[in-house]
């Protein structure tokens, strides 16, 4: 039995919690978008509130890993979270797979899960019905962190999937509940997981009753990012899981590699620069990631360049791109070589986080008879 050292009380404050996989070193469409966010929030947080920001290793499990890349790969994850400007003393900084109260949590959760709620989870239905043999293949021998999604008809049946893809929404449940979280950022594509946790939390508020409902219901925080497009296929997403380096640009890409990759950026013939994201996605992706880079309104950024051409664009914004990424870039390099820090950063941020988790726990077997009250 688990007994808090110490209970942490979560009173008006905001809990705002948020994971990212260890899937190695980010694109700049990572940068701009969940990574960003997190230190604007950091810096915009109230000193009340409570930041705790997860390397969400056992998520990562859901899919085939090698062993030393993902080693490694959780180990750069925190390396970079540290170098963007996620300051350890302020915030929660914790690898998921250090505090086994996430998994045992989600063990019980499991266990007043519906198989119907889970069976209608998007990233489910998606996974089990349109993820092809050779976008499985595909994944395996590269040892990509996501899996590709195909429209081919040769489809997958389930009994290629593992039990894991079906149940890590309410591991994610359980990341967010075990420290009673009361806002978390995260993209439209999790939305679904949220009311998931939402309702989970309130399944299990009414069904173990106490003098008070132990689970807060968290709030969806949509966090506004730049969707930055794949540099040689500008109608997708820019992927890590592209077989193309060219597509993407790395935190850990020099100059010279970002400008070889914005030069070979896909665009069009049409005379003149103009954001028209439908009619013209190449350019468009250009401008917004300028604008993204120059903290400028992409409207703006068009209008200063509709009498350029594309070689202006292109190399104006590799010089944007380089001028954002060189600072992180440097300080990247230096701590992922620090071992001894990253170790102790992790170190106290499981600490610091088990404290408050402990505390849950023990209200959660106390509800379910599990644990004796605690006598105050």
């Amino acid at each position: 039995m688990i007994i808090p050292r110490r209970v942490c009380q979560i009173g008006p404050r905001r809990v705002i919690l948020s994971g990212i996989q260890p899937t190695g070193i980010p694109h700049l469409g990572n940068y701009l978008g969940a990574l960003s966010n997190w230190v604007k929030l950091q810096k915009s947080a109230e000193p009340e509130d409570k930041l705790l920001f997860s390397i969400v290793g056992w998520h990562a499990l859901t899919l085939p890993q090698e062993p030393a890349a993902l080693l490694a790969a959780r180990n750069d994850m925190l390396a970079v979270l540290l170098a963007i400007g996620i300051d350890p003393n302020r915030s929660i900084l914790f690898h998921q797979d250090h505090n086994p109260h996430h998994t045992e949590l989600s063990w019980i959760l499991s266990c007043i899960t519906p198989m119907g709620k889970l069976r209608r989870m998007t990233t489910w239905k998606v996974r089990s019905s349109k993820c092809s043999i050779n976008s499985v293949l595909m994944f395996l021998k590269s040892r990509l962190a996501v899996a590709r999604n195909s429209g081919s008809e040769d489809e997958v049946d389930e009994s290629m999937l593992n039990a894991g893809l079906f149940m890590y929404p309410v591991l994610q449940a359980a990341d967010v509940l075990v420290y009673k979280a009361t806002h978390v950022p995260v993209g439209d594509d999790q939305q679904q997981h949220i009311e998931l946790t939402r309702d989970l939390a309130d399944i299990f508020n009414r069904t173990f009753k106490g003098t008070s409902p132990l689970f807060p219901l968290p709030t969806y925080v949509n966090t506004p990012s730049k969707r930055i497009l794949s540099l040689k296929d500008p109608t997708s997403k820019m992927s890590k899981s592209s077989p193309d380096v060219q597509s993407r640009i790395l935190l850990t890409d020099i100059a010279s590699q970002i400008q070889s990759k914005i030069r070979a950026a896909v665009t069009d013939s049409i005379q003149g620069i103009t954001y028209d994201p439908q009619g013209r996605p190449g350019t468009s992706n250009l401008l917004t990631i300028l604008a993204a880079c120059t903290d400028s309104d992409v409207t703006q950024v068009a209008k200063a360049y509709e009498s350029q051409g594309h070689g202006t664009l292109k190399r104006d914004v590799a010089e944007a791109v380089e001028e954002f990424l060189k600072g992180p870039r440097a300080q990247f390099d230096r701590i992922r070589h620090e071992t001894s820090y990253l170790d102790e950063v992790a170190r106290r941020g499981a600490t610091r986080a088990i404290e408050h988790s402990e505390v849950t726990m023990m209200e959660v077997k106390t509800r379910l008879g599990l644990a004796s009250p605690v006598v105050h």
